[in-house]
């Protein structure tokens, strides 16, 4: 049996037992569908073959996709937005680089040094994943070969409104949600 860790929007910590190494994925997308997260980003952010970006499975830690009001493409992760950016190949003398899909923030005084990415005049960033390179893996794609939902779609429904109850109402069955521990 193996135990993970997740620590829950709310910052809760929930140790949940995953019965296989061959489950662990399936139980990471479980729990990252509600917000929760397993471990910390590596320095530099989490490293990706450049061919999973487009139906990547963000669940598998703990974010979900959308899209802000400008259009753009963002990342949310524990509370902060990510925006995707594309980084074009670099070969010169001293370095050799593939062209590259980065999901990062600007730096925040609150954010340790290590994690900090020094940019073009004094600008830090802060990177979440970088996808480059390497060879595609399936298990990081959205299950079942679906497209991730359409951005917009990502966001947690409104809550809908309580209807007028009637004098006298028969009582109803009310079927309990089941709770992700």
């Amino acid at each position: 049996m193996l135990h993970i860790e997740f620590v829950t929007d709310l910052g809760a910590h929930v140790t949940v037992d995953v019965e296989s190494a061959d489950k662990l994925l399936d139980v990471q997308r479980q729990y990252g569908r509600l917000g929760w997260t397993s471990g910390n980003v590596p320095t530099g952010g989490y490293q990706f073959p450049l061919d999973n970006e487009q139906d990547f499975d963000w669940s598998l830690i703990g974010a979900r996709k959308w899209t802000n009001p400008e259009g753009e493409e963002m990342v949310m992760h524990r509370g902060l937005a990510y925006r995707r950016r594309e980084l074009e190949a670099v070969d010169s003398r001293k370095m050799k680089l593939p062209a590259a899909v980065k999901y990062s923030r600007g730096a925040r005084g609150t954010d340790p040094e290590h994690v900090r990415e020094k940019a073009d005049g004094e600008f830090e960033y802060v990177t979440l994943a970088i996808f480059r390179g390497g060879k595609r893996q399936d298990r990081y794609a959205v299950p079942g070969g679906r497209a991730a939902p359409a951005p917009q779609q990502a966001a947690r429904p409104a809550p809908s409104r309580p209807q007028p109850v009637a004098a006298r109402a028969a009582p109803v069955a009310v079927e309990e949600e089941e709770t992700p521990f």
